[in-house]
């Protein structure tokens, strides 16, 4: 059982933590809500760190940035008490409890020793090196430098392994590592790396994962260059893959880049996987579809580079929003379904048509995303794939994926943005599986009433259990829909309703664009809620 440690508020009895006596006077402990420090106290807070987090409040004033604040937070009281904890701490890390357990003591007994003094920094950002060091006592601190400022990006303490990314992928070092306390470490080099390919795949199992968990920091990370292009800061997660925004240098155009997680390339079937993802979206040229543009192969991992887009997906639309509007879902629906009508058309079945893979642009133009599970019409795979609870049926008996089975998905998607919930939750799935039951959903009109005809239509057809009494084609579904999407564009003059026009005008800065466009995106959202348009003209020089 793991114990929960003190936090600083806990230690230093602040008032600042979340509720906290003092908050009305001093504000919430940015360390309180910090969960980008996600290995302390199981990621709920970055309050084992508190040094590394500005605005901190200690010595009977708000403190302020980690570089103003460092060399005085070695003297505190909770700080040599974090440490010492660290350092007595007989819980082994992962990869310390395999390296003791393990009977191949060949790699232990390769392995020289280093000692690095209390404030030294002894890794540097940029340098090319070929040593890594697993701590066997002490703790230090990763710092990114990005644009003249220090940003501290990772605690690291006894059994961790520090500077493995760069040695493992032959990238330049992507942070600076500083002694906190005065530390005693083993030094691992490139090629005893290399060597473990070839004699403890299990050990190098290990060290991909931990490699793969580095990548995914939430913390400010360094920019790095992917062959034409730099990428300069992580803009979403998956389970396979990390997605950064970048720039072609160049050309000085955004773009984004997926990376596989290299634990996910050790395996050759998701490498072939995300070979064919790249083929696809490449043959692909939709305006709902995200268009893919270049494909690089480096840093023992792949980048599928592909347009960048500005809004948000509609599964955090969901969670902001709770549901949306019938008549804005149902706009969501139309253009999903013109995207997939075209995929269809050239034989591709995406097969994971869920919110988390639908983004919304700031004129709420829709864009389909991740064809990582796409196949072509009739594919058998046995590998399922993506999420559960939009799964068509027949994809669980075994049988292929055909374009009834993205209308099902489609059709449980349907159903979620307009009452905010899915019709059936994992274990309910599970059962009826079990069962051989049919999995028919209840009318979203009982949760909804004022939903709209076509789109409950639409769900009740493409939710059938049985795919023969699904719509059999994109098309045929897209004729459903067309009445409501016609209604929604009609031309007000001629039906001699009268509507009032209001002008606003925003004067802004290029480098507010991304942030006006993310309020724009709600406006929009809200607007068209209420039956008012929004129309945006570029008046720019």
């Amino acid at each position: 059982m793991t114990i929960k440690k003190l936090n600083c508020w806990e230690f230093s009895k602040c008032g600042r933590e979340p509720a906290g006596k003092r908050v009305d006077e001093l504000g919430v402990c940015p360390a309180a809500v910090d969960t980008s420090f996600d290995t302390i106290n199981s990621g709920k807070n970055g309050g084992r760190v508190c040094w590394a987090i500005a605005g901190t409040f200690c010595e009977g004033r708000i403190q302020g940035a980690f570089a103003d604040k460092r060399k005085s937070c070695v003297n505190c009281e909770f700080f040599k008490m974090v440490n010492s904890e660290d350092e007595t701490d007989e819980t082994p890390s992962q990869l310390l409890k395999y390296l003791t357990d393990t009977t191949n003591d060949s790699f232990l007994n390769e392995l020289s020793y280093k000692r690095v003094k209390a404030g030294e920094r002894f890794l540097v950002q940029g340098n090319r090196e070929e040593t890594a060091y697993i701590i066997q006592q002490g703790t230090c601190l990763a710092v990114v430098e990005k644009d003249g400022v220090l940003h501290p990006a990772g605690h690291r303490g006894k059994g961790d392994i520090v500077g493995i990314r760069a040695l493992f992928t032959g990238e330049p070092r992507s942070a600076h590592v500083e002694a906190e306390t005065d530390l005693h470490l083993w030094v691992v080099n490139k090629q005893q790396i290399d060597n473990i390919s070839k004699s403890d795949p299990e050990l190098l199992s290990l060290l991909t994962e931990i490699v793969a968990r580095q990548f995914d920091s939430k913390r400010p990370v360094a920019d790095r260059e992917i062959g034409k292009y730099v990428a300069t800061h992580i803009i979403g997660r998956g389970a396979y893959s990390i997605v950064y925004k970048a720039v072609h240098k160049a050309l000085n155009m955004p773009v984004a880049i997926k990376m596989m997680r290299h634990n996910m390339v050790v395996d050759s079937g998701f490498l072939l996987n995300l070979h064919k993802e790249a083929r696809i979206i490449a043959s692909l040229n939709h305006e709902n579809i995200l268009a893919i543009y270049d494909y690089e192969e480096r840093y023992k991992t792949v980048f599928i580079i592909t347009e960048y887009l500005e809004g948000e997906s509609l599964q955090d639309l969901l969670q902001r929003l709770r549901v949306i509007p019938p008549a804005l879902a149902i706009s969501y629906i139309y253009q999903i379904c013109k995207g997939l009508a075209y995929a269809h058309e050239k034989g591709i079945v995406h097969r994971d048509i869920n919110p988390a893979n639908v983004m919304v642009l700031p004129n709420d133009r829709i864009k389909i995303l991740d064809f990582g599970l796409a196949c072509h019409l009739g594919t058998e795979d046995e590998h399922i794939g993506g999420v559960l609870a939009y799964q068509a049926p027949e994809l669980l008996e075994g049988e292929a994926a055909d374009q009834r089975s993205d209308m099902y998905s489609l059709g449980i998607t349907a159903y979620e943005l307009i009452t905010g919930q899915k019709p059936f939750d994992d274990k309910e799935i599970s059962e009826m599986f079990r069962l051989g039951a049919s999995r028919d959903i209840s009318d979203p009109a009982l949760l909804v009433p004022d939903t709209l005809p076509e789109l409950r239509e639409f769900i009740l057809k493409a939710c059938q259990h049985e795919q023969t009494k699904r719509y059999q084609s994109v098309p045929e579904a897209i004729e459903t829909l067309r009445p409501a999407i016609s209604q929604g564009i009609k031309d007000d003059s001629k039906s001699g309703k009268r509507r009032n026009l209001t002008t606003v005008i925003l004067r802004y800065d290029k480098e507010k664009q991304a942030t006006l466009n993310r309020l724009l995106a709600d406006f929009s959202i809200k607007t068209n809620a209420i039956g008012v348009d929004l129309k945006l003209v570029d008046l720019s020089d």
